[in-house]
């Protein structure tokens, strides 16, 4: 029984740890006040209410132990709803979304701030990640549900600066994990 009761008792700690695990989100505004205190690069996880993927990455991946930990000591992470009405500041330009219906569920309209930094060919997607640099210039978007151990050689091919010297397909050939055990 005491062996029972010490083996409930550990996998409660650790269900509590991993429940634990959470990315410290801030706005727009403050990343950017953040850079000048202590340059970092950002990271914008680009969602809407009605996007089940969006759930997902933030359910599984943002809530990974091993992801969030990453994400908090390398980035300032933004969450930025891309149909929202909030009207944002970003490199001195203001942003809004003027078309925004108040109360409407479902789809609404695309912010101006989304239009500028989210999309890819073109096209626009749910989620999307979009890291930016120190200098607030955009580095890359990337669309689509990643899961933790896909997303950990993105973050550290951003992280690292891999992109400013390597193409994506060669750094994936000779990346190693380090993620522990705990996979989300």
């Amino acid at each position: 029984m005491k062996k029972i009761r010490s083996i409930l008792t550990l996998s409660l700690v650790m269900l509590t740890m991993v429940s634990m695990a959470q990315v410290n989100w801030v706005s727009i505004e403050e990343a950017q006040e953040l850079i000048k205190k202590e340059p970092k690069k950002i990271l914008i996880d680009v969602y809407t209410k009605w996007c089940g993927p969006c759930k997902m990455m933030t359910k599984f991946t943002f809530n990974d132990k091993w992801t969030s930990d990453y994400i908090n000591e390398n980035y300032y992470a933004v969450k930025w709803d891309a149909e929202g009405p909030d009207s944002c500041t970003f490199d001195n330009k203001l942003f809004t979304n003027p078309g925004h219906v108040a109360g409407k569920s479902g789809r609404n309209s695309t912010h101006q701030f989304t239009e500028a930094i989210a999309p890819v060919k073109g096209r626009i997607a749910y989620p999307t990640i979009v890291f930016i640099d120190e200098n607030l210039n955009l580095i890359t978007p990337v669309q689509g549900y990643q899961k933790p151990d896909q997303f950990e050689p993105m973050l550290k091919f951003i992280k690292e600066e891999m992109y400013k010297t390597s193409n994506w397909n060669d750094y994936m050939k000779t990346f190693k994990s380090d993620r522990s055990v705990t996979k989300g």
